[in-house]
């Protein structure tokens, strides 16, 4: 996979993020193997474990989609998008853009009270090892959301002159596969019988 390049402060933010919380499975992975060895082979489950890699996956849940918006890799109709002229497809981001910060701050209005409380109290899980997931969590949603709006109007402002059509990665697997040689997968005659239709063809003259 080719990362999309930086174009903008939020870029930066999204990278730094981004490059912290892919290392976060690998950390799940490694406490989860910790608890099938102790659990089964020194009979002596945790009581962490579980309730860590939820919440360490949570934060993994919801970084990820602020980085799949900077990578412009979300979902695009690119049937509708590529048959539209130029001026439409910007009038489609910007209307994109649009819905993205309403978004935002619908939910920024209608929780910060919320997880304000709830990163005020220390709001914990509920359980024996009862970890402050509410209390990070929620403030973490907040601000995962606004920072997903910001990087909406980035990648606006930065590809507002940009092709964004499916044209571009098209050109791209032709570049690719001319780079590989793939012009050997044409087909050619092999010695032999002939095929295809010179072969109807002359069969039918045969006749």
């Amino acid at each position: 996979m080719v990362e999309h390049e930086r174009t903008g402060p939020v870029d930066l933010l999204t990278w730094g993020i981004s490059r912290i919380t892919m290392w976060l499975p690998v950390f799940i992975v490694s406490i989860i193997f910790i608890e099938v060895t102790l659990r089964y082979v020194f009979q002596a489950p945790t009581l962490w474990v579980n309730e860590t890699s939820l919440w360490v996956a949570g934060m993994v849940y919801m970084t990820a989609g602020l980085y799949s918006m900077q990578q412009r890799s979300h979902i695009r109709i690119f049937i509708l998008y590529d048959l539209a002229p130029l001026w439409l497809r910007r009038v489609f981001d910007i209307l994109s853009t649009i819905c993205v910060c309403i978004f935002a701050f619908a939910l920024i209005w209608g929780s910060f009270d919320n997880a304000y409380t709830k990163l005020m109290t220390w709001e914990r899980f509920g359980t024996k090892f009862n970890p402050p997931i509410p209390a990070t969590l929620y403030p973490l949603i907040l601000i995962t959301v606004f920072l997903l709006s910001m990087q909406a109007i980035s990648n606006l402002i930065y590809d507002w002159n940009k092709d964004q059509g499916e044209r571009q990665y098209v050109e791209d697997i032709d570049d690719l596969l001319e780079g590989l040689g793939a012009d050997h997968l044409e087909a050619r005659p092999t010695g032999g019988a002939e095929k295809g239709p010179a072969a109807i063809e002359k069969a039918q003259a045969n006749k």
